[in-house]
């Protein structure tokens, strides 16, 4: 091949036109949402920074380099208080049935017993922390979910138990690109790029053969990379328009043992063939092979790629995040801060002014300088006006926590001024308005659906039975039940119930106990027409004590008898120990000290324990 220079369609063979077009739409939408990923790489910049000098506060003239992580500490705080209003309690999920069949008891309690299960041994919270973090840095979140089977088979042929059932998988908002200007995400196509290993890569296509993996174009694709190995990149022509992310040219690409992989998600129109494609899985590999491609298995609309934004941007799928608007806010303080910094060092080290003639002398406390005629020697002092930066860096920091949607109290820092209890839970629910809209909004777009797209792969994978623990709501005994397919068939929907009740119950029992306090709930007109049971039930609700079986129709008069009953019987052994004590110590029993006393006064003889005459 020497003296010829080769096009790359020469050298690789198998080419598949719909798989170039599908590598084509993806550098196009790539180059769409470029100026996004600008934009974010800036702002994690400004989030992860331990000084200015990687950041555009490094254009200052400033000697000091001193960051403060506002963003940093708004970025922590809005995600500790998402986490906690999405997992208030650990019963943050149910089962809502649509048909008299599904709503048995039986069968919600399985089902929830099942998905609380797979979420805790999945280690779904975990992922949902990332996912969370997507939000607040990204204001983009992308997820997924997959059926994995951990368990393994040792040397010895035993079989080694690992979790088997749904799992929720996080996609990076690098790795996605769709069409920002459709309608909404469930009806655009999407592109998920990812790099393996050819070990991985086969590992895939063996594991996974009921997914249309092509073995053939497998081997193609490692008969390629042995033919471009032997020829050398001068011998290639236009080469430098096919680079693969991450790789420095399409030979270094082809000898590192990983491939690109495309993964193309919805309808798709094979101009080539005439044929159309609804709603299918196409994999592309190395931009040029499809080597996979089956129809979506999942039996939801949207197919099983999730997407919630934080600030919805109009005719563009790309939202805003909270901290995308506080860049520049967080630059000012850096430059106010080191601004303050470099004046203190002016003061500390002051500018010399040397007029005239003047012998060298050195700067130390107690060094004498010798002037000539006219000479002078004069500290450059800065105005000090500078050094009252710290006020304007508080009103900074006070108006970023308010721009995030941040609740006011959550730091735990109470405003000033006296407030009665109901101003406190007014002022309190109208600052927290906008965190409580944003993490409802991502419970309602995206944790439902994600948890819904897990149970409907369940009920498509599941083919044993499965073990699942649950506890006897009455009993409190646990318990080990199978699950079958027919168990998980149920017709409804999961509905996580953290944020979208948590600051509805707060505020719900803050005005229960406020009217229980008030002149109004305590008016024997008013409390006569309130049911207490109804009241009861209120409070076990939403003080989530239902698991506890609290309330019970008139389960205080039954344990006020039970409890008296108890009593009477403490006293009656009481009594009975007693008259035998003293039996012991004079010998003489209780009917004969009874007739002495007769005998003697007249003195009622009637034994004890029986009702004497006038006595109740």
């Amino acid at each position: 091949m020497a003296g010829r220079v080769l096009e790359l369609d020469e050298v690789i063979a198998g080419i598949d036109p719909m798989a170039k077009g599908i590598a084509e739409k993806y550098l196009s939408w790539e180059a769409h949402r470029r100026p996004w990923l600008n934009e974010k790489r800036e702002l994690r910049n400004y989030v992860f920074q331990t000084d200015t000098r990687k950041t555009t506060n490094a254009n200052l003239p400033w000697k000091n380099s001193t960051t403060t992580p506002k963003l940093c500490q708004i970025r922590d705080n809005l995600h500790a208080n998402y986490m906690a209003a999405l997992f208030p309690h650990d019963d943050w999920l149910n089962w809502q049935a649509e048909d008299r069949e599904s709503a048995e008891g039986e069968k919600r309690s399985m089902i929830e017993s099942y998905m609380k299960n797979k979420t805790r041994v999945s280690h779904f919270r975990a992922t949902i922390s990332k996912m969370v973090y997507d939000y607040i840095d990204f204001g983009n979140v992308f997820g997924t979910v997959e059926y994995v089977n951990e368990t393994r088979t040792d040397d010895n042929g035993e079989e080694i138990p690992g979790y088997v059932g749904p799992k929720a998988i996080r996609i990076s908002p690098y790795d996605i690109v769709f069409n920002p200007t459709a309608d909404d995400f469930g009806s655009t196509p999407k592109i998920i790029r990812s790099v393996q290993t050819l070990g991985e890569l086969k590992a895939d296509i063996d594991d996974h053969p009921e997914d249309g993996w092509k073995e053939d174009i497998f081997d193609l694709v490692v008969q390629n990379r042995e033919k471009l190995q032997s020829i050398s990149p001068a011998d290639m022509n236009k080469t430098d328009g096919f680079i693969i992310d991450g790789f420095g040219s399409i030979h270094h690409y082809y000898e590192s043992g990983f491939v690109e992989l495309l993964e193309f998600r919805g309808d798709l129109y094979n101009q080539h063939t005439k044929e159309f494609l609804k709603d299918h899985i196409i994999t592309v590999v190395d931009r040029l092979h499809i080597v996979r491609i089956q129809k979506n298995p999942s039996w939801r609309p949207a197919g099983s790629i999730r997407h919630v934004g934080w600030r919805l941007r109009p005719d563009n799928l790309y939202a805003m995040g909270p901290l995308d608007n506080l860049v520049g806010l967080q630059y000012r303080i850096d430059h106010l801060e080191n601004l303050k910094a470099d004046v203190f060092d002016q003061i500390a080290h002051p500018i010399t002014k040397v007029q005239g003639f003047v012998e060298d002398w050195t700067y130390q406390p107690g060094e004498r300088i010798y002037l000539g005629d006219d000479g002078n020697v004069e500290h450059m002092r800065p105005d000090v006006t500078a050094l009252n930066a710290d006020t304007q860096i508080d009103r900074l920091e006070a108006r970023m926590e308010d721009m995030a949607g941040a609740p006011k109290t959550a730091m735990g820092i109470r405003t000033p001024g006296e407030k009665t209890l109901g101003e406190v839970q007014l002022l309190d629910n109208a600052s927290g308005r906008i965190f409580q809209n944003k993490i409802s909004f991502f419970e309602d777009m995206f944790l439902e659906e994600l948890l819904n797209d897990m149970l409907e792969i369940s009920r498509r994978n599941i083919n044993e039975k499965d073990i699942v623990r649950t506890i006897n709501d009455e009993t409190g005994v646990l318990l080990f039940n199978e699950v079958t397919p027919q168990d998980l068939s149920g017709v409804g929907r999961i509905y996580p119930q953290g944020a979208r009740h948590f600051a509805q119950k707060a505020n719900l029992v803050q005005n229960l106990f406020a009217f229980a306090n008030s002149p109004l709930g305590q008016d024997p007109s008013v409390t006569a027409h309130i049911s207490g049971k109804k009241v009861a039930r209120l409070i076990e609700e939403t003080l989530d004590l239902e698991r506890f079986g609290l309330v019970k129709d008139n389960v205080r008069v039954e344990e006020n008898h039970e409890t008296q009953q108890a009593a009477n019987f403490a006293q009656r052994d009481l009594q009975e120990t007693e008259a035998l004590t003293n039996e012991l110590a004079t010998g003489v029993t209780d009917a004969e000290a009874e007739a002495a006393q007769a005998a003697a006064g007249g003195v009622d003889s009637a034994p004890i324990g029986q009702e004497r005459e006038g006595r109740i």
